[in-house]
């Protein structure tokens, strides 16, 4: 059985099954079996839960007795199966059904017939294989089409016309290019470039931070450079947010949310090491990666403790310089690194979050000096949870403005979707 194909399996399943992450679960699978080829195994994995709707369409048309009567293990050797088959242009079509059929014979015993013979027909008939009718019902078109779950669609329909929707959906299934912050502390960008291109690996400038470079080449999280801290993986979008809180050396800087650490450590290199940032998250156990990235990165100016945001530490009322409020969010600004985001179900919890949203805002803007600023970000594509919420906010304390407000999209900016809001404390407060 071909090793990198029963990574992919195993890690399909844990997410979905045990509802794991898909980056996690790969990260983990792919330490635990060592594969051949972990480019592979990462394009099949991805590819698998970008379509993973289109596929199970197809799949069901395939089926007599249609996609319901498979279990979970069968129907994820045939979502692979056929990905690789419409998909992988470079993968031979006999290995992808031999491949499949091996892991039936291991995973889903008295199955290989049935796998095989679904993925044959697929072999025959995928041109005449039909989406749903766009005029008869346009939301499950666009849902099948592009593989998303109907309310997100509905959800960006009622902001954004359906070619917009549609660019912005497509978005979202492209593979997102590796950017890397540069750190400060311990190389210069330009340097830092030189070296990646040194070691075989293609680096270019950023479109939008100054110290972000792309890069191309295998395993440079596995690299020394990594390991002494001289850059750290994060997107453009997630950096502009250590740009707009405009920190200072030797501020005194709050990160409410701060976990899993990117914009904090990206905000301490920024002040040179110098001031304090406390940094808070709900669970210590997230904390303990900041505290590790920090000593990564050579950051000493960083301070964990947990608490919970939607409680108002009275003991820092008014005394940082800068407060950032990196809100937990439905997260559908960063589909093209979680896919599996396009097929979290509309919840009760995922209805208040505006309400939490807004009360984690409330509690921070407490610790705000006077002229001091507060950052709202949100890495999602929902108004609701950005407008909205900033908006409310603002009309409900007066003494804060808005400075100024950014939308990145992945179809526009080329970026994770993002929003950042830049607000003020009147200088004059009492």
């Amino acid at each position: 059985m071909d090793n990198n194909r029963k990574t992919a399996y195993q890690t399909l399943l844990d997410v979905e099954s045990k509802k794991a992450y898909s980056n996690i679960a790969l990260n983990h699978k792919i330490a635990v079996n060592k594969p051949g080829s972990p480019a592979f195994v990462r394009e099949l994995v991805y590819g698998v839960l970008e379509r993973k709707l289109t596929l199970d369409h197809y799949i069901d048309q395939l089926l007599k007795e249609g996609i319901d009567s498979l279990r979970i293990q069968e129907l994820t050797i045939l979502r692979m199966g056929i990905y690789q088959l419409g998909y992988m242009d470079k993968v031979p079509e006999y290995a992808a059904i031999s491949e499949s059929v091996d892991l039936a014979k291991k995973y889903c015993k008295g199955k290989a017939g049935l796998i095989n013979g679904v993925l044959r027909e697929y072999q025959n008939k995928k041109i005449y294989l039909t989406l749903p009718t766009r005029d008869e019902d346009e939301i499950n078109y666009l849902s099948v089409k592009y593989s998303y779950a109907p309310w997100i669609i509905e959800l960006w329909l009622k902001y954004y016309s359906v070619s917009f929707v549609e660019k912005l959906l497509d978005a979202g299934n492209e593979t997102p290019p590796l950017t890397v912050r540069a750190n400060w502390l311990k190389i210069r960008k330009e340097d830092l470039k030189k070296v990646l291109k040194e070691r075989g690996f293609e680096a270019e400038d950023g479109k939008i931070c100054q110290n972000a470079l792309y890069v191309k080449g295998s395993k440079i999280l596995d690299s020394d450079l990594y390991a002494y801290g001289l850059f750290t993986p994060q997107d453009e979008a997630s950096m502009l947010v250590s740009e707009k809180i405009g920190v200072r050396q030797g501020d005194v800087v709050m990160d409410v949310c701060a976990a899993p650490g990117g914009k904090t450590t990206a905000i301490a290199e920024r002040m040179n090491n110098t001031g304090k940032i406390i940094a808070s998250d709900i669970y210590r156990r997230k904390l303990d990666i900041v505290d590790k990235e920090a000593a990564r990165l050579g950051i000493t100016n960083i301070e964990t403790r947990s608490w919970d945001a939607t409680r108002v530490d009275s003991t820092m009322n008014k005394k940082a310089d800068r407060v950032l409020v990196d809100a937990p969010c439905s997260g559908l600004g960063v589909i093209r690194r979680k896919p599996e985001i396009k097929y979290k179900e509309y919840s009760k919890e995922m209805k208040l979050l505006p309400d939490k949203q807004l009360a984690i805002l409330s509690s921070s803007s407490s610790y705000v000096k006077p002229g001091g600023t507060l950052v709202y970000s949100t890495c999602t594509i929902n108004p609701e949870e950005n407008e909205k919420v900033v908006d409310t906010f603002l009309r409900k304390h007066k003494d804060f403005e808005k400075v100024e407000r950014t939308l990145l999209l992945p179809n526009v900016n080329g970026t994770d979707g993002f929003f950042i809001c830049v607000m003020k404390r009147d200088e004059l407060m009492e």
